[in-house]
């Protein structure tokens, strides 16, 4: 007799998309069904940090949640920064060392 392994990601392996729609209670295929964004696509999205959210998705999925988009960027792309004063420096000053 076999039994069937199922092993389930935990949380801290998820994407901040999967841990935002696990926070929210999401139904992936109730979001398919409203946004026509595969179930597949869906679990790429929420369990492979190299897949990336593309704005209309992260606008779909929104609607879908009946969330605020820019609220929803909010709580995903909380470790998206602007450079500080120094790397804008330093990246200026490369820019202008690559046009000599």
């Amino acid at each position: 007799m076999f039994i069937k392994t199922i092993r389930v990601k935990k949380k801290s392996e998820l994407t901040e998309l999967g841990k935002y729609l696990i926070l929210k209670s999401a139904n992936k295929a109730e979001i398919y069904r409203k946004t026509s964004i595969t179930e597949s696509r869906l679990s790429l999205l929420s369990n492979d940090p190299k897949t990336k959210l593309s704005g209309e998705e992260l606008y779909l999925i929104a609607l879908a949640l009946d969330v605020d988009p820019g609220d929803m960027a909010k709580t995903i792309y909380t470790g998206v920064k602007l450079n500080t004063i120094a790397e804008q420096e330093a990246l200026a000053a490369k820019s202008r060392k690559n046009k000599l």
